[in-house]
């Protein structure tokens, strides 16, 4: 078979050093070791449960949540938005009331009732987070987030304000009043002219 030799003498081998990355500085919030993106988040939705500003404008909460940038007023960015994924696992974590969802038309009985990430993302889906609708609840919590010590930046340029309602259509002019002496009188239609028989 063949013999075996041995080129190192027994004993222990000692191990390769580790390296460390360091973490990109743009996604650090100072004091913190890890992204701001979360963590202000975090920190956005539970001041709002704890002054109330949730019931009645989750639909706002979830667009300021997703697609705005949220500063302090030093200028310290507390979060530039996150996914629906994220939103949803934050959601979950904080353990929100899932009847909150009904505000948007979800039944928390019928959507996912054992995984709340998964319920919580149905949520956002049917919010419109991206719709008039949702720009206006946000807007009208720009300003209590805003004694709260959390400046919410303006919407994304490709959201716009609701439209305004259309007008309804203006009625047609009623066709002139005809003489009495006619209106007994039953019209005759307009004779059609009759079709030659024959090839010419």
């Amino acid at each position: 078979m063949g013999e075996v030799y041995l080129t190192l003498p027994l004993g222990m081998v000692p191990p390769a050093p580790r390296l460390f990355t360091p973490e990109p500085e743009g996604d650090q919030v100072a004091g913190r070791g890890r992204g701001c993106g979360m963590d202000g988040v975090r920190e956005l939705l539970e001041a709002a449960r704890t002054n109330g500003l949730v019931a009645g404008h989750f639909r706002g909460l979830l667009h300021i949540a997703i697609g705005r940038t949220v500063t302090k007023p030093d200028g310290t960015k507390l979060s530039s938005g996150l996914t629906w994924r994220e939103l949803a696992a934050l959601l979950k974590t904080l353990r929100f009331d899932p009847e909150l969802g009904r505000e948007l038309g979800a039944d928390p009985d019928t959507l996912s009732p054992r995984d709340r990430e998964r319920y919580w993302y149905a949520v956002i889906a049917m919010a419109r987070v991206d719709g008039p609708e949702a720009l206006a609840e946000a807007e009208k919590l720009v300003g209590p987030l805003k004694d709260l010590g959390y400046v919410v930046a303006p919407p994304p340029s490709g959201i716009t304000r609701a439209a305004p309602p259309p007008t309804p259509p203006t009625a047609k002019p009623k066709p002139a009043a005809k003489d009495k002496a006619d209106k007994g009188k039953p019209e005759k239609p307009e004779p059609k002219p009759k079709k030659k028989k024959g090839g010419k």
